[in-house]
């Protein structure tokens, strides 16, 4: 399959030294710039619809992902990370932006224009950049990204085994005439063209190597083999299902919602769980085969393994099936990492964004940061798990809802039409989001306080909804 080899050439120098004596390196000291020989490689895998709750390692003992499982047992997995939302119903589109710019919802271009992106930054500062995959976010942000590519999608979602790609434009252009059918399922594809680089990447330079699957959105077709680990009719019911969300959140008919009938009905919700988890370990078993060809290459202890997801699912949890809420299904997504100086079989609780990766991976590499990123570096939290970055999280949806929460209580107001809602949980007692608080006396110090809280949210991201 044609690619860009421009970067082949020249032979490993003695920068990619033995996985075992780099277990322990430590992070660049206060992010100051490292020489580009001594940085560390950064291969990131990128999952489209993955909620945060679908890994066995992670205390889902009814699916099957070994290889994430082994990922969070060398590294450490983030139990409490978050999307900020969205502006539309392509919450991917929205979420991609923030963690390429590392800017914020509402400060973050769909098109990125005008921010340095995470990829040029490290291009910029002598790494060899490579994308496949998805793009959601037009082909002049991926051309100022990447050096070379293949097999890159420029879109949201399509049939798994028809995606149309792209071959590496060294001009950036990217006509729509230009793509192909991809030959094979979408997890498959861009799998074999992130191991074809790893085999063949033979330069002394540091590499990004970015890989964005399509799944597991929909259309869900797992292919069979991982299809029959999951029957349907042996699926439970998550425990918030509901055959309607009890009332109008503003957005009940977009296309996520459309994809099952109404009211929900058990045996539709089972099938669709069903084929969720199987699309889920397809793509586990893809990205094992690139974990595999990182270790042949002899880089995995000289390079930082990230592996997230753009937004959660709800697939019939509070009678909702997209992403297109600020429930905790929609909003709260796995983020693992692994690599030099990061803590092997570890977990942090502390809340994160996926937007901060741009300032955490810089600092991890000693690549300064640009000025216009907003996201906070995890890095103490890596090195200290007793460390915040920040004490709450926001997220909002459109101009119809808006939350915040702190380490127990979660509060959501609505604004829809002329109705007025708010929603609180106790999310220690009530992690599915089943009985709202907000009425409750007892619970009215909770209440204010987070209602305050939302208020210097909302006027620190800038956010123009009048309400």
């Amino acid at each position: 399959m044609p690619m860009n080899r421009r970067d082949f050439l020249g032979t490993l120098g003695a920068g990619a030294a033995a996985a075992a004596g780099l277990a322990g390196a430590p992070f660049a000291a206060g992010g100051e710039p490292v020489p580009a020989a001594k940085r560390p490689n950064v291969v990131f895998l990128f999952s489209d619809d993955q909620r945060y709750d679908t890994l066995r390692a992670l205390g889902n003992d009814l699916i099957q992902t070994p290889n994430l499982d082994r990922l969070a047992a060398a590294g450490t997995a983030f139990t409490n990370p978050y999307i900020m939302g969205g502006t539309g119903g392509a919450i991917c589109v929205c979420t991609r932006a923030m963690v390429m710019t590392g800017r914020t919802i509402w400060r973050a271009p769909n098109d990125c224009a005008g921010f340095p992106l995470w990829p040029e930054v490290f291009q910029k500062a002598g790494y060899t950049t490579f994308g496949t995959g998805k793009w959601h976010n037009g082909p002049a942000s991926y051309a100022r990204c990447f050096g070379g590519g293949g097999t890159i999608f420029f879109g949201g979602m399509a049939d798994h085994l028809k995606v149309p790609v792209h071959d590496f434009d060294p001009a950036g252009k990217y006509p729509k005439g230009a793509a192909r059918t991809g030959e094979k399922f979408s997890s498959e594809l861009f799998s074999d063209t992130a191991i074809r680089f790893l085999r063949e990447y033979k330069d002394a330079k540091p590499f990004f190597l970015y890989v964005a699957y399509t799944a597991p959105h929909d259309p869900r077709m797992p292919p069979e083999k991982s299809a029959a680990l999951y029957p349907p009719e042996k699926m439970p019911l998550p425990k918030n299902f509901s055959p309607e969300h009890p009332f109008d959140n503003g957005e009940l008919k977009v296309r996520d919602e459309m994809l099952a009938p109404h009211p929900r009905t058990p045996d539709a919700v089972r099938r669709h769980i069903a084929e969720y988890y199987g699309m889920i370990s397809h793509l586990d078993e893809q990205i094992g085969r690139v974990l595999a060809a990182l270790e042949e290459t002899g880089r995995a202890g000289d390079t930082i393994v990230i592996f997230a997801g753009d937004n959660g699912l709800a697939v019939g949890q509070h009678g909702l099936f997209g992403k297109q809420s600020v429930y905790e299904h929609s909003i709260r997504v796995p983020l693992i990492l692994r690599g030099p100086g990061v803590p092997a079989g570890e977990r942090r609780e502390a809340f994160a964004y996926v937007l901060d990766l741009f300032p955490t991976v810089c600092e991890m590499a000693g690549v300064p940061a640009p000025d216009t990123v907003e996201g906070k570096s995890l890095v103490p939290v890596l090195k200290d798990k007793s460390k915040r970055v920040r004490d709450t999280v926001f997220a909002a949806y459109r101009d119809f809802q808006r939350s915040v929460r702190d380490e127990r209580y979660k509060l959501i107001k609505y604004f829809v039409k002329a109705e007025r809602r708010t929603q609180l949980f106790d999310l220690a007692e009530d992690p599915w989001e089943m009985k709202d608080l907000s009425a409750d006396p007892g619970r009215a110090g909770q209440l204010a306080a987070l209602e305050a809280r939302l208020r210097e949210w909302r006027k620190q991201m800038g956010d123009r909804l009048e309400a």
